[in-house]
């Protein structure tokens, strides 16, 4: 299986400090975030690994280069504009090949083991879904067995998604190449009943702030 890390984001609410390096390098007790996602793939037996890039892309592809440091192999996707997140998977459709890969979000911080549990054949995605966090208004799903779904109702979503999926390319094949969110997917495959998910319980933390990042660099001392 691949992976791919989105890492081309701007991460406006972490100015100042993402106005000198990108959010994926910021540093999370000595090592950017973003070579500590590799090591988490690394132990999950996942080494193929495909980063999109955009905002200060050389300071990533500098730091990083071919992966080998970290027992991976990185190909990197280079947005001239910033593409989002369903439209920076779409462009790099080409490098991560014909099977189903895991995408990860590269804001956030968890012990999850990158391992799918739900097995669907039906399914075009997987979601991994933890608890509403209190800073987030409402949540994006709810389980219904293996089935994520949306309700109209914000207060029966008691979940979020989590920022990690595993998608089979052939759902975003037809999508022309545009900057738009992975959510549009998601939720569309989650009406007609294709997307499963399960709840993750354990630490997760989105890196969005400068105040999740504090907590964050707590857990580590």
């Amino acid at each position: 299986m691949k992976a791919m890390i989105l890492a081309a984001g701007r991460g406006t609410r972490l100015r100042p400090l993402t106005e000198k390096i990108p959010k994926p390098m910021i540093p999370i007790s000595s090592e950017p975030l973003i070579v500590h996602q590799l090591r988490w793939l690394k132990r999950a037996g996942i080494v193929d690994v495909v980063i999109n890039l955009h905002h200060f892309a050389d300071q990533i592809r500098g730091h990083l280069g071919s992966g080998r440091q970290f027992g991976v192999r990185i190909s990197y996707s280079e947005e001239e504009a910033l593409l989002e997140t369903g439209g920076g998977i779409v462009n790099a459709l080409e490098l991560l090949g014909d099977e189903e890969f895991v995408v990860l979000n590269g804001d956030i911080w968890t012990a999850y083991r990158f391992q799918r549990t739900v097995q669907d054949l039906a399914a075009t995605m997987h979601l991994i879904l933890v608890p509403k966090p209190p800073h987030r208004d409402h949540g994006d799903f709810a389980l219904a067995g293996v089935h994520a779904l949306r309700h109209e109702d914000p207060l029966e979503r008691p979940y979020v998604y989590s920022g990690i999926a595993f998608v089979k390319p052939e759902v975003l094949r037809d999508e022309p190449l545009r900057a738009f969110s992975l959510n549009e997917v998601m939720f569309r495959e989650s009406a007609a009943r294709r997307v499963t998910g399960e709840l993750f319980d354990g630490i997760w933390h989105d890196i969005g702030t400068h105040e999740q990042l504090k907590v964050v660099r707590r857990l580590m001392l």
